[in-house]
């Protein structure tokens, strides 16, 4: 009886345990953490089409499909950590779970693009292109 569950302890001993991921950063905070000395790479893991649509200023566009391709891109930003958006949040827990395996700090922005425009956030547009906002 004792030794199934002294095996049982020990094999939950052995299982590798999960990280806690940090909470997202609301859109109300990013403007003040990318001010700061150790601010993140700003990253839009959306489609290119979506990002020359309006993204957040200073963000650099590596599309969540092509990210494990480009993570010396990522990597070559020098910044400490990463916050990534997309659209609603789906594509940037993929792209959070790709770069949380190679090794970087990342968090993501609380409700995406979607909650960013909904609270009237500046969008950055190409040249030649002007925001609806």
């Amino acid at each position: 009886m004792l030794l199934p569950l002294a095996a049982a302890l020990l094999a939950g001993l052995l299982l590798p345990t999960v990280q806690a991921s940090r909470p997202d950063v609301s859109p109300a905070a990013v403007a003040e953490i990318r001010a700061r000395a150790d601010a993140p790479l700003l990253l839009d893991v959306r489609s290119p089409e979506e990002f020359a649509a309006g993204h957040v200023a200073g963000a650099v566009n590596i599309p969540h499909d092509r990210l494990a391709s480009r993570l010396q891109e990522v990597q070559a930003s020098d910044r400490p950590w990463v916050l990534v958006y997309c659209r609603s949040g789906k594509r940037a827990d993929s792209a959070e779970s790709v770069l949380a395996e190679a090794g970087f700090e990342v968090r993501q922005i609380n409700g995406s693009w979607l909650r960013w425009e909904a609270e009237g956030r500046p969008v950055e547009m190409p040249r030649g292109v002007e925001s609806a906002q």
